[in-house]
């Protein structure tokens, strides 16, 4: 049985493959979950920021999210992702994901017009008030332009309105000001979204990351968590190195294309 509480290592934010008339592929997406299970991952997510939640219309997500479900099979956790302004919408959605059988869901915060900390307070209280699912917050600045600040993440942590957190802000004073502020809620688990921040992340006390660059080797990310995991600090460090190549390399595209 799944437990929330457990999860950790390296989940991937899959692609989200789709034919030349833009339609959801469902056969290169059973076949990308099959990659990256054999690759040795520990959950996957549909629908984040690599899955293009935000292009996609509300039939396209639930066929992705349907088809990634049914190719998992059970064999790893499936979180799903939510990025939705309005507050009945994102809640909708969350209900949704927990119906298709999603064991967590990754939620964005209100985006486009500006909000303040109470404002993403009160988001999320009403979003978890509804939920069935275990929520993590999704903290993407560059795409959002909210910043959670580590000390209203802790009090949405404690109160037990949400229960993880990925931090894809590329900021690591911010990552470990999250990592201190949560330290002492039981269970929390706090992910990277920086394919190169992983070593340094673990080392910081997070639980492990939600990737892109797992789409295209996954083998490489999941090496470096177990041999971090194991004490060989050297050897997860040598596997960073060559994991940052790659990422560089997919960045010299545009995103989340580049992946595909």
């Amino acid at each position: 049985m799944f437990q929330f509480d457990r999860l950790a290592g390296v989940l991937v934010a899959l692609a989200s493959p789709m034919t030349r008339e833009g339609e959801v592929d469902e056969g290169g997406l059973v076949r990308l979950v099959e990659h990256v299970i054999h690759g040795g991952v520990h959950g996957v997510l549909a629908l984040g920021s690599t899955g293009e939640t935000a292009s996609l219309d509300e039939h396209s997500r639930r066929m992705v999210l349907d088809g990634v479900i049914k190719a998992a099979g059970g064999r790893v956790p499936v979180l799903c992702g939510v990025a939705q302004s309005q507050l009945a919408t994102a809640v909708a959605e969350v209900d949704a994901a927990a119906k298709a059988g999603a064991d967590a869901a990754l939620v964005a915060p209100p985006f486009y017009y500006p909000t303040d900390q109470a404002g993403v307070l009160a988001f999320y209280r009403a979003v978890a008030k509804h939920a069935a699912i275990p929520i993590l917050v999704y903290n993407i600045p560059q795409f959002t332009k909210v910043n959670m600040e580590p000390a209203t993440l802790a009090a949405l942590a404690t109160e037990g309105a949400v229960q993880g957190i990925k931090d894809s802000s590329r900021d690591f004073e911010y990552f470990e000001g999250v990592c201190i502020a949560t330290r002492d809620v039981a269970g929390f688990r706090v992910f990277t979204g920086s394919d190169t921040m992983l070593v340094a992340s673990l080392a910081a006390g997070g639980s492990g990351t939600i990737c892109g660059a797992g789409n295209i080797a996954p083998d490489w990310v999941v090496r470096i968590y177990e041999e971090f995991t194991r004490g060989d600090i050297d050897a997860a460090r040598g596997s960073q190195d060559k994991l940052y190549r790659l990422v560089m390399a997919l960045r010299g595209g545009v995103f989340p294309t580049a992946i595909k």
